[in-house]
């Protein structure tokens, strides 16, 4: 065996060494050098394992383990991987030998079960170690053992308690530990408060059991209790904070006089504790000032209140004592969370809103609560989107509170909102100088001139700070740098300005009379030109020629609506062009005819387009309508009689393309009601029977009828040939027009025959055009200024006519 272990260990096979030594007899090998070679190997599982199955030695690996981690522990140093692998193998090694098993594996012999413990609970309570020095402190186990792992070791000490009921002994030595730890632990400063805390909560669930046996003088409890409320600084707040909830909660609040504790933990802003002592006592108006005082937990404070006044198991006294003491917090609500706040009150405060306005005494409280209250979408991140039904005045202060706090925000309120009288908010847009809103309110009252002039004053307005800043040419040179900027911003808020009121024109134009665009679209392109008189100089024309691109964009909008002669017109009667050469306004003019001649086109081209799908559609429907007709039976698929193609009564025969072949009197009495003498709309009686509808009701509703109705009858008449039947055959011939079951073909025909849609083609390309065409349409909504975007356009097709031969 000595031999084979030398293998193991010349060979670095230590693993299987562990593994083999654990299920070895112990009496077949060398102990010396087993317990050397595990020592140095770092074998701790073999070496406890030797010493306690080789010379029933329980002690010996207590001491070697406690030997190399104690030192770095009262020196206070880190410990190392291999440290902490020791000291956590010693705990399980403590715990397996006071509950009588075997480490690693098995049990203790029965009979050595009660020696064991007394042996580690006399070693764990030595009043010190072997080899001590002179500066060894008492209780070096238990210290070590504490410093190491507070928790766990008392969790250790814990399972060994709840097995000593009646063992005498046992029960002197758990009196003996709590000793040793209370003097260990208690007034010394090597141990944190969360140390300190769980020993106590260790003692708490110990006193707590009904067969409590141990004494702890309460005294003790109130120095703890100190310890955590009042210590000589602020650290560690959360923690101490914790440590003493998890105290009380596990019986400890039975140690301490509860209102000195309640004092204590106000002092120390304990807000937890003094939650769990006012609501042991049902005060839970109280527990309110508790959530707003703590920094940590305000936002809990919602949920709180919520489920204070809707879960059942508080009385209706306990619920109004919340209730009001919320009420009197809104403000301090409203600062934690607007939003939240917003919510509680939707649910449980819908009568107080006017006064928790008052209380609010802040116009930007009120704006914050209000915009949440009156606009859900705002309240992010919840569930709930409660609406309260408000009146107007409310609305309207929150768009004066818009006006002052969020002016970018208004508009956006205005549409989403449909509370507000219109009189009132447009005095207060107007009081605000907020055009564009007020602008939005006299479009929706019906204002449409008083809505334009609004946004022109405005665009004239920065039209003429542009030409002023523009023209503006004696800054020093360090300036112009900035002038340029400054001339860059002033020409988009003018874009934007523009595309706001072509917008306006647009969207009204379509219910006004020719007078009545005209007063819209003029005033608005003499706008646009006037400015360009006051550009003068070198300096200037970079402004002139975006000026004059954007005149083009009204130019081109307005086409739409504006006859062209009354536009040219215009533009030649204006200051800025009628006194000119034809070269100043060559451009304009030119720009107009290009659109012009460019829609002209593509009206021509669809009108072809169209009229080429059409006369196809048509030429493929007459050819199959024209297609003679063979029945598969010689009978009638009603009355199944055969019918005589010459005999000496005239018999009217149906045939349809599907090849089924009736009698017109057999075919009438099937869908009585529904034909009538000149009209024929008849469907195949046994193709839509087969299709599980009724044949009147097919013929009744055109919607529904299926393709296995004839694109075409065919009437046939039985008779002589003599003249007279040649002479009803040629008028019956005359009478076959389309009626309502060949125009109803026709369109089913259309859809089968259908080839790739030419249309879409051209209005791609139409779009690709449009892009290209700087200056001719809105670079921003292509096609904008095109005739086929006006509601007034029509395309009128003129089909090619059917020949009935």
């Amino acid at each position: 065996m000595r031999d084979l272990l030398s293998y193991f260990q010349e060979n670095g096979m230590m693993d299987s060494v562990e593994g083999c030594l654990v299920h070895m007899d112990i009496t077949n090998l060398d102990i010396q050098q087993v317990v050397q070679m595990c020592w140095d190997n770092q074998l701790y599982d073999a070496m406890i394992y030797v010493f306690n199955s080789g010379m029933n030695d329980y002690i010996s690996p207590m001491e070697k383990l406690f030997q190399a981690i104690g030192p770095p522990l009262q020196e206070g140093k880190p410990l190392t991987d291999e440290h902490v692998v020791m000291g956590n193998k010693l705990l399980v090694y403590i715990s397996c030998c006071l509950a009588g098993r075997a480490y690693p594996l098995g049990d203790i012999p029965e009979d050595l079960v009660p020696q064991v413990k007394n042996q580690v609970f006399e070693f764990l309570i030595r009043l010190h170690s072997v080899e001590a020095a002179q500066e060894e402190e008492v209780y070096p186990y238990i210290r070590t053992l504490l410093h190491f792992d507070t928790r766990e070791f008392l969790n250790v000490l814990a399972l060994t308690f709840e097995d000593f009921k009646n063992d005498k002994q046992a029960l002197e030595y758990q009196q003996r530990i709590v000793d040793i730890l209370l003097k260990v632990m208690v007034d010394n400063s090597d141990f944190t408060p969360s140390q300190v805390g769980c020993l106590f909560t260790f003692l708490a669930r110990q006193l707590a059991k009904p067969d409590n046996t141990l004494f702890v003088n309460r005294k003790l409890f109130d120095q703890v209790l100190e310890f955590l409320c009042s210590p000589d600084d602020d650290s560690r707040h959360t923690e101490r904070q914790q440590v003493l909830l998890e105290l009380l909660q596990v019986g400890g609040v039975v140690q301490f006089d509860e209102g000195r504790l309640l004092y204590l933990a106000e002092k120390a802003e304990f807000y937890q504790i003094c939650e769990f002592m006012y609501e042991k006592k049902h005060l839970y108006d109280k527990i309110v000032d508790c959530y707003l005082k703590d920094p940590l937990r305000k936002e809990e404070l919602f949920n709180y209140i919520h489920n204070i006044l809707s879960m059942p198991g508080y009385s209706a006294e306990e619920k109004h004592s919340v209730w009001v003491k919320a009420l009197q917090h809104f403000k301090d609500l409203v600062r934690i969370n607007a939003a939240k706040t917003a919510e509680l009150v939707a649910v449980h405060f819908a009568d107080e809103v006017h006064s928790i306005i008052t209380s609010l005494q802040d116009n930007y409280l009120v704006f914050q609560f209000l915009k949440c209250l009156l606009d859900p979408s705002s309240r992010e991140g919840l569930n709930s989107q409660t609406v309260l039904k408000l009146g107007p005045d409310l609305h309207e202060l929150l768009v004066d509170l818009l006006c002052q706090f969020s002016p970018q925000q208004v508009i956006v309120f205005l549409k989403t909102s449909q509370d507000y009288r219109l009189e009132e908010t447009i005095q207060i847009t107007e009081k605000h100088k907020l055009h564009e809103a007020t602008a939005y309110l006299l479009e929706r009252k019906g204002d449409v001139q008083g809505a334009f002039q609004v946004l022109l004053q405005t665009l004239k307005g920065k039209l003429h700070k542009l030409a002023m800043e523009s023209s503006d040419s004696d800054k020093p040179d360090g300036e112009e740098e900035e002038t340029a900027d400054e001339v860059q911003s002033l020409l988009q808020r003018v874009e934007e300005a523009l595309h706001d009121i072509i917008a306006l024109c647009q969207r009204s134009s379509s219910g006004l009379n020719q007078q009545q665009r005209e007063a819209l679209w003029f005033p608005l392109l003499e706008a646009m030109m006037s400015p360009q008189k006051l550009l003068k100089g070198a300096d200037t024309i970079h402004t002139s020629e975006a000026l004059k691109e954007l005149t083009m964009k009204v130019l081109n909008s307005m086409s739409s609506f504006i006859a062209p002669p009354a536009i040219i017109q215009r533009i030649l009667q204006d200051p800025v062009y009628g006194k000119g050469k034809l070269a100043e306004i060559q451009g304009l003019i030119l720009g107009m005819l290009e659109t012009f001649n460019y829609e002209q086109t593509l009206l021509e081209t669809t009108t072809n387009l169209l009229n080429s799908d059409l006369h196809w559609s048509l030429s493929h429907l007459r050819k199959a309508v024209s297609k003679g007709l063979h029945p598969r039976q010689d009978h009638c698929n009603i009355c199944l009689q055969q019918y005589k193609r010459r005999q000496e009564s005239e018999e009217e025969i149906v045939i349809f393309s599907c090849g089924h072949l009736y009698h017109c009197q057999c075919l009438q009495r099937k869908e009585t009601g529904v034909l009538s003498e000149r009209q024929y709309p008849w469907s195949c009686y046994k193709c839509t029977s087969n299709q599980g509808s009724r044949p009147a009701d097919r013929a009744s509703s055109e919607s529904s009828r299926s393709r296995s109705a004839s694109l075409a009858q065919n009437k046939v008449t039985s008779a002589h040939r003599g003249i007279t039947a040649e002479a009803h055959g040629r008028k019956m011939m005359a009478e076959a027009t389309l009626d309502a079951q060949q125009t109803q073909a026709w369109d089913q025909f259309r859809t089968i025959y259908r080839g790739p849609s030419r249309l879409a083609v051209l209005t791609e390309l139409t779009h690709s055009h449009g892009t290209e065409r700087a200056g001719l349409s809105n670079p921003a909504h292509p096609g904008t200024g095109s005739i086929y975007h006006s509601e007034n356009f029509q395309l009128k097709l003129t089909p090619p006519p059917l020949v009935e031969e």
